[in-house]
């Protein structure tokens, strides 16, 4: 019993005098060197510009939404289908209706015979593109979500 007691005394003073000792060597050596790779400084560069809510044009945007350079790649997104069916005139009037209401989302014709489809949007996630497809449903008949290559610009 004594010998618990006396190891524990011990372990706890023990504990106590490396928690001072580290203590005082921390501020003898008060020094601190930052060593960064200057690919994250470049990231941080570039994550900061996405941040800045002035354009070059000196519109203000959404803070967070990246400044557009002009720049295109593309990757894989989802875009939502708006008409699917074998007739032009049909294909190319929800393709203007679908522009008058949304005039900032790209639109995109394609042909597959026998069928025509116009497709909407540049989406990265999926959640995006649902949210789009839940307002167009009212609109318009057939309504999809498509796994596709997009293009985004940024």
């Amino acid at each position: 019993m004594v010998n618990k007691f006396f190891g524990r005394f011990l372990l706890l003073n023990g504990l106590i005098f490396v928690s001072f000792i580290g203590r005082v060597a921390a501020q003898q050596y008060g020094v601190v060197e930052e060593h960064k790779s200057p690919l994250i400084e470049r990231l941080q560069k570039e994550r900061m510009l996405l941040g800045n809510n002035l354009s070059n044009t000196g519109e203000v945007t959404k803070p967070g939404v990246p400044l557009k350079t002009g720049k295109k790649v593309t990757a894989r997104g989802y875009r939502v289908q708006i008409y699917s069916g074998s007739n032009r005139t049909d294909a190319y009037s929800a393709q203007a209706r679908f522009k008058q209401i949304y005039k900032d989302l790209n639109t995109y014709v394609g042909y597959e015979q026998p069928n025509y489809r116009v497709k909407v949007g540049d989406f990265t996630s999926r959640s995006e593109a649902q949210a789009l497809a839940n307002q167009l449903k009212r609109d318009f008949n057939a309504v999809f979500i498509f796994t596709e290559t997009i293009t985004i610009e940024y």
